[in-house]
């Protein structure tokens, strides 16, 4: 069942910053979540480590678990551990969700990030979440940093195609009724960068997550981002 996060009406100030006064270019802002807003990478890769060594399998190099980062959960084990029997995802999908229980906890939003999304709600962006996290873990990030308030929907790996499909955006720019080209997608992995070229929109990459400016130029973002502050930055000025 798809849930949607839905944002209170707002009154904004008449005088309001030179920035908020220009048009916009982006209506629509989705934004991935480990790696992107939440600094997850390193615990994420740490539980795949984990999980996979729990089964028997070879346990992947931290570039080769950060590498899946985006996927939905059982696609990215799957990725991760290829010597691992198809008979034994269901343990493996339990281990890891065992693991990333005991600490999610102690990971948080980027510093900058709640100044950024203050920015755009301000502008009146559709702000949403796109992710490879499943619905129950995002409700759960979402709850433990009071963020729910601040999007207007998100769409996650188990309710939908995972990256870089792009249906999760699809869905998105369907629901909030805006076109492609009024679209921007911002992720820190390939995967989002794709799912982006896919679905016909722009994007911005971030190079502080799983994967660094390098592997993400090649697909063309509008900027990539070397913090949180730097992007809120880009899209204060751009989008």
């Amino acid at each position: 069942m798809r849930r949607l996060l839905y944002l209170p009406t707002i009154h904004f100030p008449m005088n309001l910053p030179k920035s908020a006064a220009r048009p916009r270019r982006f209506d629509l802002i989705a934004f991935d979540w480990d790696g992107t807003l939440f600094d997850s990478t390193a615990l994420i890769t740490r539980c795949i480590q984990l999980a996979v060594g729990d089964v028997g399998g070879t346990v992947p190099s931290d570039a080769e678990a950060s590498y899946v980062i985006g996927l939905g959960l059982m696609q990215a084990l799957a990725h991760a551990a290829p010597d691992v029997p198809k008979e034994k995802y269901p343990l493996l999908g339990e281990r890891y969700k065992h693991h990333y229980a005991l600490h999610q906890s102690d990971i948080s939003l980027f510093d900058g990030v709640l100044d950024m999304l203050g920015d755009l709600k301000q502008r009146q962006h559709f702000l949403t979440v796109a992710t490879g996290k499943s619905r129950w873990g995002l409700d759960q990030a979402l709850g433990s940093v009071a963020l729910k308030d601040l999007f207007h929907a998100s769409r996650t790996a188990d309710e939908t195609a995972g990256k870089p499909h792009p249906r999760m955006l699809h869905e998105l720019m369907a629901e909030m009724g805006v076109a492609p080209e009024r679209t921007l997608m911002v992720g820190d992995t390939t995967h989002d960068l794709q799912m982006a070229i896919n679905a016909g929109c722009a994007s911005v990459g971030v190079g502080y997550g799983a994967h660094d400016q390098r592997a993400l130029a090649p697909l063309g973002p509008l900027f990539v981002a070397d913090s949180a502050r730097q992007l809120r930055q880009w899209l204060r000025d751009h989008a």
